[in-house]
């Protein structure tokens, strides 16, 4: 294939990089392609958790950062470039994801987790096609990825650190760039090298004739969903907002108000393990769902309707089967699976959330013995995480911290069974035990033994929920060189923005525990004054931070030391 050819076929069509980067610009300057350069404003906030890999990531980041400016630049002057082209770098490394670092010790951590091993750089890119209809904005966007594996050498932390000290790092996915100071850390490169840089080049060349069609390509999304509502008076109002053919109202507020809906269509289905049945034979028609899940069969097939509309089911002749989507994430089991996440929701957030009114009236909740037991609160070993119910969010706490002088460990409380496989995966030589806690006033009664006790939730746990007597309970089961893990909501003060779920999280830890949730630094000045010694912590990912408070040999308890 010649590849000037390819990047002909842009010669005369406004093109948009939506992308800062130097390295960017460079390579496709390179390539002889004519463009104009304006960086996205698209904040990368996207729930890593919620894509089943790190190209997939990659991918809707691009997009979202390519839409961003198109949308942007028709709303300043209505007039939209033809293409714009976005783009996404991470790294890779045994299923967690790595950006740019938040800041030197951020930066260490990537590079050493990096050091002697083989990791992947995948790079997302969005190429999204524009036209302007009567002044609206329509767009067709078109995404791929390409992955380029690299591996390591083994770093001395002095090389580590002299490479952090540069200021190189800041500004890279992983820590480190080829083209400059991070190349003498890189032993091998399988793959586009490119890529690696920051930006796809062959691939793109490859992809581009059949990204851009016809000529004169029409976008697909041509639905009126820029079209201008009628306000109640009778006013036209012109939204940028899909609009709701049903109501005539914004899109967005309309599937807010029914998203309830959604979400309990969904949390039954899992409860009546719908996706593991038809996983284990499709296609099943509605009666002979019905009678695996003993239901009536009429309502099992509305059921199933649902799901199909909600893209969770997929109807044939013959049945229904599993969409791509629930046989990937809604499955019993599994690491990306995402069922225990939504009984756990259905369980214990849905019920507390029905309380919102009160507390916001009352300032605090009603904590009444019954609405204990509805919601699930545990009062002995702190209350449950939601997001711990997600193999994914687990696997981010067992890797916050080197947990690897642990031989033993002991999980308790909310999440114990996911946090304990999180930990037996990152750390194959830990023995590791799930402890649902003890009944009665003595909640560590019949502790197991380990050198690291986990709890989650323990600093955010109702105000009758005796969290200093726990605390001091579990620091004293530590032998000596042992240590306490802690898993926390946390939010961060420096954060100008939080995300939606962030937002979401703190009102729920406020209605569980009638307190918002504490940064990292707060937490440690808690533990801190409460002696229970050398404190560590790491944040371990949004929303969530770990602080390890570890016993000194030579002391009978936990002392007041703090790194």
């Amino acid at each position: 294939m010649v590849l000037s050819a390819v990047i002909g076929k842009l010669q005369h069509k406004r093109v948009v990089l939506a992308s800062a980067s130097p390295r960017r610009r460079e390579i496709l300057n390179n390539a002889g392609l004519q463009f104009e350069v304006v960086p996205s404003r698209f904040r990368e906030t996207l729930d890593k958790a919620a894509f089943p890999s790190a190209a997939a990531y990659a991918e809707e980041t691009a997009k979202h950062k390519a839409l961003e400016v198109a949308t942007r630049m028709h709303q300043k002057d209505q007039r939209a470039p033809d293409v714009v082209i976005g783009a996404d770098t991470v790294v890779a490394v045994s299923g967690l994801i790595l950006e740019k670092p938040v800041d030197k010790q951020d930066a260490y951590r990537m590079l050493t987790r990096l050091s002697g091993r083989e990791h992947s750089v995948f790079t997302g890119v969005a190429v999204v096609l524009c036209t302007c209809t009567e002044g609206r904005l329509q767009t067709h966007a078109s995404t791929f990825s390409e992955e380029t594996r690299v591996r390591f050498s083994v770093l001395s932390e002095e090389l580590v650190w002299e490479h952090v000290l540069s200021g190189e790092p800041m500004d890279k996915a992983g820590g480190y760039g080829l083209q400059a100071r991070g190349g003498m850390l890189v032993e091998a490169v399988l793959g586009d090298a490119l890529n690696v840089i920051g930006f796809p080049l062959n691939r793109f060349c490859r992809e581009l004739p059949a990204l851009l069609g016809p000529e004169d390509p029409k976008p697909q999304n041509t639905q009126e969903d820029s079209k201008p509502l009628q306000d109640p008076t009778g006013d036209a109002a012109t939204h940028s907002e899909p609009w709701d053919p049903f109501t005539g109202y914004p899109a967005k507020l309309v599937d807010l108000m029914e998203g309830f809906k959604a979400s309990k269509v969904l949390f039954t289905a899992c409860r009546l393990r719908i996706f593991d049945f038809l996983q284990e034979t499709s296609p099943l028609t509605a009666r002979e769902l019905a009678g695996r899940v003993e239901a009536s069969v009429p309502e099992t097939e509305r059921l199933l309707e649902a799901c199909v509309g909600l893209g969770l089911l997929e109807k044939r002749a013959l049945g229904y089967s599993n969409s791509a989507l629930a046989a990937s994430h809604l499955l019993s089991g599994g690491d990306l699976s995402l069922r225990d996440l939504a009984l756990h929701l259905e369980t214990e957030s849905w019920p507390l959330f029905s309380h919102l009114e009160a507390a916001v009236r009352k300032g605090t909740v009603p904590w009444t013995q019954a609405l204990k037991e509805e919601a699930g609160v545990k009062q002995a070993l702190g209350i449950p995480l939601p997001g711990l119910a997600c193999p994914h969010t687990a696997r981010r706490v067992a890797r916050a911290l080197d947990l690897s002088c642990f031989a033993s460990a002991c999980c308790t409380g909310g999440g114990a069974d996911v946090l304990a496989s999180a930990l037996a995966l990152e750390y194959p030589q830990m023995r590791v035990t799930a402890w649902a806690g003890s009944a009665g006033p003595t909640p560590t009664r019949d502790l197991p033994a380990a050198d690291l006790y986990v709890a989650s939730g323990l600093l955010q746990a109702p105000p009758d929920a005796r969290t200093e007597d726990v605390l001091q309970a579990l620091a004293g089961c530590c032998p000596p060189g042992g240590g306490l893990l802690l898993v926390e909501a946390t939010t961060e003060e420096e954060e100008k923005e939080t995300t939606p779920r962030t937002r979401m999280l703190a009102l729920e830890l406020l209605l569980r525990a009638g307190a918002a949730p504490r940064t990292l630094a707060q937490c440690r000045e808690l533990l801190a004054g409460l002696e229970l010694g050398t404190v560590r912590m790491a944040p371990a990912g949004p929303g969530l931070g770990v602080l390890l408070c570890t016993r000194t040999p030579n002391h009978p308890g936990l002392n007041k030391d703090s790194e």
